[in-house]
């Protein structure tokens, strides 16, 4: 199989997707209208409310939802071949990602930007709420702590990504106020934005930098690590003008650059897949297709983590309410162009089928340095940048849009410890908040020792976790159109599907947990497990009830003056 065909494919499709399918759900399904007062505008307070152009909010939604995990999941998926991976990545883009995302954005919109957590106390009811928090905090502590581990690999397996990967924060902070405080031209600024990483990037590969083997009881990993908290902390401190958006918008250029690099290298190389469609010849020890397939490729094709950002931080920064087809639906396309480039990287990066299975050897075993090392040969291949270079530019990539997610998931989870404050009738600044949330995190971090291994310590949970809470948010959306009388079937087809998946491994790895006496991992996935089940009796309650309550005027049309978005 060429794998042009496969891109050529891939890439019309989820074209055919946004084209077409997202026009559908902005129009019949959630009737976006531009003249609606977004939160961004009835709360601007400059720091967490900021009303955005459309182009650097896409930039902060598609960094922040995307981090490593569409490059992980792909990677690690292409184990039971090629062809199922590919079908999950485009068919889970196009029909539930695309239509997950927009709905999220839309709903945190008519709810005065509130999160997910909190929309599912009104839409589901107070203890759903609480359940529905655990799920919500137990699923950002997976990621901040696991993207730390990940980008300390790569800081310390890639050194030239060192200086490219911190010389972002500072392109950040200039591009930052280059647009809000200069008012520059935003084409000009995005160009000299993506010129200077480009050149850091150069820079990095020439001058690789490498920490001292221990410091204060550290090893490079682990020094990596904490420099990574301490920035996470301060950077979801920042108003969101200063750091949040200007890096994501710059990281989100950068990453369509170095997708434009790989799939142009595909155009021109036209290297084969080695790998098996379907691969009949799995590893011992590895799973069945079914259920883990649709867990182990989460973000890519459907994350509960989007709705997460889409409602937490995303929703305060909408300018029109019609942005959200772009940021939100366009934002999961970009997700999975990613997913696709790491599926191609993976299966036709290497020279034969005997190279791939010595990567593939066992399940986990592929992952980021598989894409970095088969995306690096492409690109020397295709277009001749040395291979060095190349996997430079791959780990640079993938370390940006980890840290961005990082730094996300911990302003995220400042805002889940202040809304559980709320809920015990605590008020918890932001300071105090963010010192909870880091403390957490880097206690589990460096819980197995100093190394910071014990961020993966509940990583095995994120799959399941992460595509129950889509389910779970799909059916907060399903309550709301079913108030409102709009078309349901478009949103409560895909939540019965990632439901019924998401349930069904979660299950097997119960079971397997048991087995293996991780303890731990165990407990975690029970109390995982209770609380989805408990918030799905109460949404299937809840949407029984909306079908017979008396429906709510639909707001997309009757708008009072003090809603409607100022004229320009």
């Amino acid at each position: 199989m060429n794998s042009l065909i496969l891109a050529i494919i891939g890439i019309a499709m989820m074209a055919a997707g946004y084209i077409l399918y997202s026009k559908f759900l902005a129009k019949r399904v959630y009737k976006l209208n531009a003249e609606f007062k977004t939160p961004a505008h009835e709360f601007n307070d400059g720091v967490d409310y900021v009303p955005t152009n459309r182009y650097i909010l896409w930039g902060h939604h598609f960094t922040s939802v995307a981090g490593a995990a569409p490059i992980v999941g792909p990677a690690v998926a292409v184990i039971w071949g090629w062809l199922p991976a590919f079908l999950w990545v485009t068919i889970g883009t196009i029909f539930i990602a695309g239509m997950h995302d927009l709905g999220a954005l839309w709903a945190s919109q008519r709810n005065k930007g509130q999160s997910i957590g909190t929309l599912s106390g009104r839409y589901i009811g107070p203890r759903g709420r609480n359940l529905f928090l655990v799920v919500v905090f137990l699923l950002l502590l997976m990621v901040v702590c696991a993207f730390g581990v990940v980008i300390s690999d790569l800081l310390v397996s890639q050194p030239g990504a060192v200086i490219p990967v911190w010389g972002a924060l500072v392109v950040a902070l200039l591009v930052g106020q280059a647009i809000y405080r200069l008012r520059m031209n935003l084409l000009l600024v995005t160009a000299l934005g993506v010129g200077a990483l480009y050149g850091l990037i150069i820079l990095g590969n020439a001058y690789p930098i490498t920490l001292p083997d221990e410091f204060l009881g550290l090893n490079p990993n682990g020094q990596w690590i904490v420099l990574l908290f301490i920035y996470a902390g301060i950077a979801s401190l920042l108003p969101v003008w200063v750091l949040l958006q200007p890096r994501d918008y710059i990281n989100g250029i950068q990453l369509f650059v170095g997708l434009g690099i790989l799939y142009g290298a595909v155009l021109i190389a036209t290297p084969t897949i080695v790998a098996p469609a379907f691969n009949e010849n799995v590893p011992e020890g590895t799973p069945s297709i079914v259920p883990l397939l649709f867990v182990t490729i989460a973000c890519g094709a459907i994350s509960g983590f989007h709705g997460t950002v889409a409602t937490g931080t995303t929703s305060k920064q909408l300018d029109r309410e019609t942005d959200a087809k772009f940021v939100g639906y366009f934002g999961a396309v970009g997700e999975g162009l990613l997913a696709l480039g790491a599926i191609i990287a993976t299966t036709a990066g290497f020279q034969t089928l005997a190279d791939w299975e010595e990567i593939y050897h066992e399940f986990q075993a592929g992952g980021v340095p598989a894409f970095v090392e088969g995306g690096g040969a492409i690109v020397n291949t295709g277009l001749g940048i040395p291979t060095g270079l190349s996997a430079t530019i791959l780990a640079t990539m993938a370390v940006l849009f980890a840290a961005t997610t990082m730094d996300t998931g911990v302003r995220l989870m400042r805002f889940v410890v202040q809304e559980i404050g709320e809920m015990a009738k605590v008020r918890i600044n932001i300071w105090a908040a963010t010192v909870v949330a880091v403390v957490i995190a880097a206690g589990l971090t460096f819980s197995q020792g100093a190394d910071g291994s014990g961020g993966m310590l509940i990583w095995p949970l994120f799959g399941t976790t992460n595509q129950l809470l889509a389910a779970l948010t799909m059916g907060i959306i399903t309550v709301m159109l079913i108030r409102k009388s709009r078309p349901i079937l478009p949103v409560l087809i895909p939540m019965a599907f990632v439901l019924v998946m998401s349930l069904y491994a979660a299950l097997v790895q119960v079971f397997g947990f048991y087995e293996d006496g991780e303890w731990l991992l165990f407990t975690l996935n029970v109390i995982i497990l209770v609380a989805g089940s408990w918030v799905l009796v109460e949404s299937i309650i809840a949407m029984l009830a909306a079908r017979k309550a008396e429906k709510e005027p639909d707001d997309a049309e009757l708008l009072t003056a003090d809603q409607k978005l100022p004229l320009d």
